[in-house]
């Protein structure tokens, strides 16, 4: 769903989700009234919202939606992109909007949504446990299981596996919220695949070869997680 005042605004965001994606758009919207009503009646997945417009704005309206919408925020104003992230927000569009910036959000969007299916997919076997990512121009077949740890760099995270390491656009705070054990925070920068931990001692993890600290922030929720498996 595309909501904005701005018509031009609605007609060009149209055309960049229809030239780089197979997005299905269920509804342009110029105010917040009308953008209510339309996604109690159509359950959209991602909403394409700007934030200043009369009446009730985009930081106003993103506190009423769903908990299932995820939000992507276009406007004029860099002032809002710390707040923005306070919502279900997947990214913050400064426009005027480019078709390259735009393509990275495509990105975004769609590694959030592959990433959220497979931990989701509890009834999904262990041989097929998987979901894609898009880094670049290069579509990458991941095993959950074969994750090691994923590191946060700044606005990246760096998924590694035993044979690569591959760039995403996303915060870790996204990949923790979607992911249940095996894969638990240890560091304002680590996630680890537990599966992979070969031993723990003083204030670091050892995985595969790899070193990770420990932080005190962490330590005991990581250490709960572990606790069912210690004898």
């Amino acid at each position: 769903m595309i909501i904005d005042d701005e018509p031009y605004a609605v007609e060009l965001l149209e055309l960049f989700i229809q030239k780089s994606s197979d997005w299905t758009i269920i509804s342009k919207c110029y105010d917040a009234a009308e953008a209510m009503l339309m996604i109690k009646s159509n359950a959209p997945q991602v909403i394409f919202l700007d934030i200043n417009m009369p009446g009730l704005n985009g930081l106003e309206l993103a506190q009423l939606l769903p908990a299932n919408v995820r939000v992507v925020f276009t406007t004029a104003y860099s002032e809002h992109a710390a707040e923005s992230y306070n919502y279900q927000t997947l990214d913050y569009l400064l426009k005027p909007l480019t078709l390259k910036r735009f393509l990275a959000t495509v990105q975004k969007v769609e590694t959030h949504f592959s990433i959220a299916e497979a931990a989701a997919g509890s009834n999904i076997s262990k041989d097929t446990e998987h979901f894609y990512i898009k880094s670049g121009k290069t579509l990458h077949k991941i095993f959950l299981d074969d994750i090691l740890y994923f590191e946060g760099q700044k606005e990246y995270v760096c998924l590694v596996t035993s044979l690569e390491k591959i760039l995403i656009y996303r915060r870790l705070k996204d990949i923790e919220q979607q992911f249940s054990m095996p894969f638990v925070r240890v560091h304002n920068s680590y996630i680890i695949n537990t599966r992979h931990l070969v031993k723990v001692m003083d204030n670091h993890i050892y995985l595969a070869g790899i070193q990770i600290p420990i932080s005190d922030k962490f330590r005991n929720s990581f250490m709960s997680a572990i606790r069912q498996s210690i004898i």
